[in-house]
């Protein structure tokens, strides 16, 4: 037989024997487990007590050996709880794994990856797992039942924010959440495939053999670290071996196949359009510390032609009293421990089934050496394959029986027994192994949408209407036996590889011996008394909802199954009901008089597991989640000691500090004077620039911005407004006409990204029929800013003598491709901000960082000095430009002063909008300048702006400061801001209110242009 943990796999982090207790604790380890290597001994902890297992467990199937089934608490009630299941729909066995920085909460521990050092601790339970204090709880129960929440923190209300806010908070939850940096990584990819097959059972080994013979690009997904899903769990011959070993070598035939791509540890969690799925890798879950480059999870976006979902089922638990101990357990997953992992769950088992699968576990039972004490069919029509296992195994057989209640306090000990003539026997017991049938797992299926529809022969969902492309075979599209399974998984392969352009053939498959299902439905097992007479007949395990529950819902007219699931909270855990869902929604049909069909289901939405933030963020953390992004001059202005801020993603030079400069505002005060006297130069690279090209470029740009474009010459620039769609200012910046069909459009630094969208969006879905291209070019050009009175003498030092600087030829607003430096091509522009004569000159990126040495050099005899972003806020404040602090989505081009420049005479987007009557009030706050009545006073943004002499009241509120600064030019603490009538207001006295200061002082309106209004030195 092929082992499947072989030394190749073995884990960096493996014990050796020396360093393990020599005695061997694993009492309850059978020999025979198929999925584990017991050459080989792993040592790990659970509530601080050393324990072993071996390669190829579970932390389930290691406690189980051990002897543990106590795991933890529920949610509610606090009653003690063992591990239900063998696999994700784990409702109970929720653990905290790991310590410090990689403590994870909620992690089952019956899909966990048993490693050398592993670190669990029970959660949900103080002081300890076996004597939890909130156990009281349960005396509580008859107050806490469906709607608790809603009927009890309604009155007095004053209690809400004081007392049951902070209540609520403190109890919820489960686990602890790390409170470190996560320090493992993660990663995204994208993959591309002809087939993808979910699941690798009977079904899914069979269709990604079928259609990865035919040459199609198959992906095989499963989400166990071992393929061949139920073959592990039975004790099963497929031609005269065992299935496990059949498993494993199909996987070594698709193995060899070099189109087929076999991923474990991989859970498919959603079906998405276009053939898309999400996926999760588990890549170093099982490894104690990975490697540094090594991910902890890989999160997988597949896209596939078409798609089979192989995903198998899940087993219903049976409702009856106290049917919750640790200790009872699903058949199914009884079978699992003792098949796969060599684990028998007890050593005196009852099994209790509605159907012919759960007796097959009183079989293996036997077969490892546990006592059967009973034998419990609920049907009512005794069934020969109870009977005979009932002879094999020498139990005794209680048809048509039930349990009607379960005794032991940390776990079952005995159950009470009711036979077909209603009367009672108590047998002792430590393991109860229960199946009221097979679910499909349909939650794939359903991601678009389609509920599926109920089976009355399975008593159960299956799938109806599926996403395109998406077939089911085996458990998951109620095949319910392995042949049907392996013959509908071959056909589904086959079809697939057919509709993706292949030719295939249907494999040679193994003949296999059908097994019977004959299922009876039972929902619950009550005593004719009630369940109150018994204990509590638990649905959901997980949040302690029950079967009085859901009669109590009915009752309250909570009857839909939406309104089921949030009045009990069904099904709302981590495990999302997948034991629940079901039998809650027959409990709900029997209450209500309906079908189940009737009754209906609710939907299901991804991701059908747990997926970690840190799979769904990827790399994107830290400085890759939002990384810094450097202009050209980057490297040159750390050169120059430079302090730089975050302006977006972009790192900003802030200020240029000198020797003997003690304050930031000193540089500052230098770098103003600096281009107001003489020149200086800032990188502007940041502001976004995208390349407009084609016929309709002047069209576009006409219902882009609110002014007019179409008149506009080559060789010319000019400023325009863009708005939103409901009419408020979106963005504004430049626009040049480099020839008849091409031009270049300026944006914000902060709005560059947006912008772009803007315009995308606006081509692709309101003007498609449009001829115009674009692309953003932010990062093709460096672009440097050269002010001041002496920037036109710099330049001419650099321009080719071929062009010419000069006012009359190139004046305010030209725009050029022009050569520099001998013929380095470039592009210049004569454009503004600070409101002196000034340039702006693009040269390729990669050129950036030379051009700025070089400006220094031949600027160094006109007193030439760099200046941040610091100085060119204050040189924008001092000439009324709106910028960010202005343009924040709230302002109107009215608001701006800028009515003017909406054209009457076309259409733009946000025109109907913006002569909305509110937008166009001339009461609206209005961009004006403010002045310190005492000019050393600062103005703070922020601020709100009063009539003089009244209180600070928002009822005398007219509006506020959205930029200031000192001004070394104007010898004077200015702002910008909005008030009300603010045009008609020049010269009046007002008060500032700074209610985070508490201070108030006076100030006047007067023009938002305080330095130059004429506009003499941008025009010079």
């Amino acid at each position: 037989m092929i082992n499947p943990i072989s030394h190749a796999q073995r884990p960096m982090n493996e014990t050796s024997h020396a360093q393990l207790p020599a005695a061997n604790a694993q009492v309850f380890r059978r020999a025979d487990g198929n999925g584990v290597d017991q050459t080989r001994r792993l040592p790990f902890t659970f509530d601080g007590k050393m324990l072993e297992g071996h390669p190829g467990d579970t932390l389930a199937s290691a406690l189980l050996a051990n002897g543990i089934h106590l795991t933890g608490r529920s949610f509610k009630y606090h009653r003690p709880r063992g591990i239900l299941s063998a696999g994700p729909e784990e409702p109970n066995a929720l653990m905290e794994l790991r310590d410090g920085a990689r403590r994870e909460p909620n992690s089952r521990a019956t899909v966990t990856e048993l490693f050398a050092g592993l670190i669990a601790n029970s959660q949900n339970r103080w002081p300890s797992l076996a004597m939890d204090a909130l156990g009281v709880n349960g005396l509580f129960s008859p107050v806490f039942t469906a709607g608790f929440y809603y009927k009890t923190f309604m009155w007095p209300s004053a209690f809400w924010e004081k007392l049951y806010e902070p209540m609520i908070r403190r109890a919820a939850g489960l686990g602890r959440a790390a409170d470190e940096a996560d320090p493992d990584v993660y990663e995204k990819a994208t993959t591309f495939c002809d087939v993808l097959v979910v699941g690798s059972g009977p079904a899914g080994l069979a269709a990604a053999l079928t259609a990865g013979r035919s040459g199609a690009r198959v992906i095989l997904c499963e989400q166990d670290a071992l393929t061949g899903g139920r073959l592990r769990a039975e004790h099963l011959d497929i031609e005269g071996r065992p299935a496990s070993q059949w498993a494993d070598e199909t996987i070594q035939s698709l193995s060899a196949i070099p189109e087929v791509r076999i991923m474990t540890r991989t859970c498919v969690f959603g079906t998405y359009d276009g053939g898309t799925y999400g996926a999760l890798e588990r890549v170093s879950d099982h490894i104690s510390t990975p490697d540094a480059d090594t991910p902890r999870q890989r999160l997988w976006r597949i896209v596939a032609k078409r798609c089979i979902l192989a995903t198998g089922g899940i087993e219903r638990p049976i409702v009856f009293p106290n049917n919750d101990r640790p200790g009872i357990m699903l058949a199914g997953a009884v079978r699992t421990y003792i098949n796969r992992f060599g684990v028998a769950p007890g050593k005196r088992a009852i099994v209790y089934t509605n159907n012919d699968d759960g007796l097959r576990t009183a079989t293996d039972l036997f077969r490892s050496g546990v006592a059967i004490a009973a034998i419990i069919d609920s049907r009512e029509t005794p069934r020969p394959l109870a009977t005979e296992t009932a002879r094999l195994t020498s139990a005794p057989l209680f048809s048509a029986g039930a349990i009607v209640n379960t005794y032991g306090r940390l776990g079952v000990q005995a159950a009470l027994v009711r036979n077909d003539r209603g009367e009672t026997q108590r047998i002792s017991c430590d393991l109860i192994a229960m199946s009221g049938g097979w679910n499909p797992d349909v939650a794939l299926t359903s991601h678009h949408g389609a509920r599926p529809s109920y089976d009355a022969t399975l008593c159960a969902f299956v799938p109806s209407v599926l996403p395109r492309g998406v077939q089911v075979a085996g458990l998951a599209a109620g095949h319910l036996t392995t042949s049907a399974a392996l013959h509908a998984g071959a056909d589904a392969g086959l079809t697939a590889a057919v509709e993706t352009g292949f030719a295939c053939t249907l494999p040679n498959l193994p003949a296999v011996a059908d097994e019977t299902y004959d299922i009876e439905p039972l929902w619950h097992a009550l005593p004719t008394k009630g369940p109150a007479k018994s204990g509590k007949a638990f649905v959901d395990f997980q949040n302690d909802v029950t079967v009085k529950d859901i009669r109590l819902a009915a009752l309250e007219g909570y009857r839909s199954v939406e309104h089921l699931k949030r009045y009990t909270t069904l099904g709302m855990a981590t495990d999302q009901g997948k034991t629940a869902n079901v039998n809650a929604l027959a409990l709900m049909a029997e209450q209500t008089g309906n079908s189940i069909p009737q009754t209906g289901t609710t939907l299901f939405r991804p991701p059908v597991q747990p997926v970690t933030l840190g799979a769904l963020a990827g790399p994107h953390r830290g400085k890759h989640f939002k990384p810094h992004r450097l202009p050209p001059t980057h490297n040159w202005a750390v050169e120059q000691e430079a302090v730089f801020t975050a302006n977006g993603l972009w790192q900003r030079a802030q200020w240029y500090p000198r020797s003997g400069e003690t304050h930031w505002q000193e540089t500052v005060n230098r770098e103003v004077e600096t281009v107001r006297n003489a020149v200086g130069f800032c990188d502007v690279t940041t502001l976004g620039k995208i390349d407009i090209q084609g016929p309709d470029a002047a069209t576009f740009l006409e219902r882009i911005y609110v002014n007019a474009w179409q008149k506009l010459p080559v060789g010319r620039a000019r400023y325009g407004l863009m708005l939103r769609e409901d009419g408020f200012a979106f963005d504004d910046g430049t626009t040049a006409r480099l020839s008849e069909r091409h031009y270049v459009m300026t944006t914000t630094t902060a709005n560059a990204g947006s912008v772009m969208q803007h315009l995308e969006f606006c081509h692709q879905w309101l003007w498609p029929e449009m001829n115009v291209q674009f692309i953003s070019v932010t990062d093709e050009w460096a672009q440097i800013a050269i002010a001041g009175p002496k920037s036109r003498d710099v330049l001419r030092r650099i321009v080719d003598t071929s062009f010419d600087l000069s006012n009359e030829v190139f004046g305010y607003m030209g725009a050029a491709e022009i050569t520099i430096c001998g013929g380095q091509a470039a592009r210049l522009f004569r454009l503004s901000f600070s409101g002196e004569l000034a340039y702006e000159l693009a040269v390729p990126a990669r050129y950036g960082d030379a051009l700025a040495r070089l400006l220094m050099r031949v600027g160094e005899a006109y007193g030439i000095a760099p200046y941040g972003t610091e100085a060119l806020g204050v040189m924008r404040i001092e000439k009324g430009h709106p910028a960010g602090p202005e343009l924040n989505g709230q302002t109107t081009a009215h608001d701006l002063g800028m009515g003017r420049m909406l054209s009457t005479k076309k259409d733009f987007i946000g025109k109907t909008m913006a002569a909305r009557a509110a937008l166009t009030d001339a009461t609206r706050p209005t961009l004006v300048g403010l002045r310190p009545v005492s000019p050393t006073t600062p103005l703070v943004a922020g601020a709100h702006i009063l009539p003089k002499g009244k209180p600070a009241s928002a009822v005398f509120d007219q509006g506020w400061i959205s930029s200031s600064a000192w001004s070394p030019t104007v010898h004077s603490w200015i702002a910008l801001g909005f008030l009300a009538r603010g045009p008609s207001r020049h010269g009046e006295i007002v008060t500032i209110h700074n209610p985070l200061a508490g201070t108030t002082l006076d100030a006047e309106i007067v023009s938002p242009v305080f330095v130059d209004p004429e506009g003499t030195r941008l025009h010079a």
